[in-house]
């Protein structure tokens, strides 16, 4: 390889550090979820490499039957799965700020014969459902979205049944990233406890339980 050529690399590499590095500084400040439009670009092989869609189900604890709720559905690809998981005796509802992301994730489903999902539009601060709910709660690379993750740590609390999983798996490329310690942090703060961690810095999968007696 040339010098021009090794320059070129350089460069590129140089720009795409740039890159990530404004637009984490400007998603620090200003949260916000990824626009619709958006949300087929990252499901891309890279990602499905890391965090495979037949095995993340698995990572976070869903068992068939369960009543699972899942925060920010994307374009749809772990939804599908985690639907096929739970079979026909189970229910997972997406829920997601955005209409046109429940829309898509909704037509998706009916295309693929999946009658277990449901979606709703709602805000996640806000949660339309009763106390103990859900059997689960998962997320993949959302919560670093959320404007105010903590006040929906408190949610998450509260529609989780006694003996349920809240969990999360994140993956270093996402401008919103957390690291673990400050994930199990806000968890914490809300009355959960680590349960199970699976990964490493660059993708890992947190799970947590409900403390039975919140501090």
């Amino acid at each position: 390889m040339n010098s021009s050529a090794v320059h070129y690399i350089i460069g590129i590499c140089l720009i795409l550090l740039a890159s990530q590095l404004i637009i984490r500084l400007v998603r620090h400040y200003y949260k916000f979820p990824i626009p619709a439009f958006m949300v087929n670009l990252i499901d891309n092989p890279l990602r499905r490499r890391i965090q495979p869609p037949t095995k993340m189900p698995l990572r976070h604890g869903i068992d068939p039957g369960m009543t699972v709720l899942e925060i920010g559905p994307g374009n749809g690809t772990y939804s599908i799965e985690t639907a096929r998981r739970i079979g026909n005796t189970g229910n997972l509802i997406t829920l997601d700020i955005q209409v046109d992301v429940i829309k898509h994730v909704k037509s998706r489903a009916n295309t693929e014969n999946v009658t277990t999902l449901d979606g709703l539009v709602a805000d996640v601060h806000h949660l339309p459902f009763a106390a103990d709910a859900f059997n689960a709660i998962f997320m993949i690379a959302v919560i670093g979205e959320i404007p105010t993750p903590q006040r929906a740590m408190h949610e998450f609390y509260r529609v989780l049944s006694p003996s349920g999983t809240l969990a999360f798996s994140e993956i270093l490329v996402d401008p919103d990233y957390p690291l673990q310690k400050t994930l199990q942090k806000w968890a914490g703060q809300a009355g959960f406890c680590l349960k199970r961690k699976t990964g490493n810095f660059f993708s890992y999968s947190l799970k947590f339980s409900k403390v039975t007696t919140k501090q």
